[in-house]
């Protein structure tokens, strides 16, 4: 998996920044109320603790906090643009994001949000990277952020075990040093044919199309069907970035995958033929966080990651979506402290 490297406009990460709420859940917890157990959990998903946003909190409060972050890490007032991603939007309408840049002081930017599920980072990032790519604009505030306890059936173990609320965001720009460090090919991919794989049924416009019938407000999720379709696709994918990219699989530094269960994290990485000690890993502590999981991974790996250093992104979400991008660790992040979780 050889070629000529692809040249890009230097566009990188100017600042990281990630947050949950505080309301800790446990897998003890969830054994109390639910036919699990902490050791079924932690073998089939290899989460251990997963938070949930407490009374009054929303999607949009972490992803102010999780922006506030990334700013300060930044040391930026301004940006040119808010792309939030996020299947939990604060409201069906208005979008998230115009509130989101309010509320941290950003004024009247263009916001809007993206909803690609688990893939809804790659996606958003993409996009503020070409606007950047194109002198459209110079920084972009992107944030990842759900809050899937709102839409979780309490009583559902193969979901409710799974997910947790967090948002993740990245201040993407140019930083005046024109230099190889930062975001290279991004490569994105959906499959319609399987929409209703991963789903929250009702609350949409083909609901309401369609008085008298049933659709559920719950998330459902076809997990066995989704499982060998997110190691396929998020393979695929990464095949395909680094070939653009000119990158071998052995060029690889650390894989950042969506955080969605430990063994599709390990069956990606031994088919791409990487080390499993490449791979970040983060879901034991946050569980899948959907769109904030790439970010937040991110965030919470970063003091490991060295100027140069190689990383694959990839995820795979509801749609169907999915995607992979290459970013090689830019210098200026190598030796700054970055607030994640739930650091003050």
């Amino acid at each position: 998996m050889t070629g000529s490297p692809r040249v890009h406009p230097p566009v990188t990460v100017l600042g990281i920044g990630g947050y949950v709420p505080g309301v800790r859940v446990t897998n003890a917890d969830l054994q109390r109320r639910l036919d699990t157990t902490d050791q079924w959990i932690t073998q089939r998903t290899g989460v251990r603790v997963r938070y949930h946003c407490a009374p009054g909190e929303s999607t949009g409060d972490l992803a102010v906090e999780a922006g506030r972050r990334a700013l300060r890490h930044a040391d930026r007032t301004a940006v040119d643009a808010v792309v939030v991603a996020t299947t939990t939007p604060d409201h069906p309408s208005p979008a998230t994001a115009p509130a989101v840049a309010k509320r941290l002081g950003l004024g009247t930017v263009p916001a809007f949000d993206v909803q690609a599920v688990c893939s809804g980072f790659l996606y958003a990032a993409s996009i503020a990277t070409s606007f950047v790519r194109s002198g459209w604009a110079s920084t972009v505030l992107v944030v990842g952020a759900d809050a899937f306890s709102s839409i979780l059936d309490p009583t559902d173990r193969t979901t409710a075990v799974i997910f947790g609320d967090g948002a993740g965001a990245a201040v993407i720009g140019r930083d005046g040093v024109v230099d190889e460090l930062g975001w290279g090919t991004f490569h994105l991919g959906s499959d319609g044919d399987a929409a209703d794989w991963i789903t929250v049924p009702g609350g949409g416009s083909r609901a309401r199309s369609l008085p008298g019938q049933e659709f559920g407000e719950f998330f459902r999720m076809a997990g066995s069907k989704v499982f060998q379709a997110a190691v396929d696709a998020m393979t695929s994918s990464c095949r395909s970035a680094l070939r653009a990219e000119g990158w071998r699989a052995s060029d690889v530094d650390h894989v950042v995958g969506h955080q969605a269960n430990i063994r599709i994290l390990r069956a990606v990485a031994h088919l791409l033929d990487v080390p499993e000690s490449r791979v970040v890993v983060h879901l034991d502590r946050v569980g899948n966080t959907s769109a904030a999981s790439i970010p937040l991974a991110l965030t919470a790996a970063s003091p490991r990651f060295r100027a140069g250093d190689k990383i694959l992104l990839t995820a795979f979400g509801g749609g169907t979506t999915w995607g992979a991008a290459t970013l090689v660790w830019p210098s200026r992040l190598s030796a700054t402290t970055v607030l994640g979780d739930n650091d003050e």
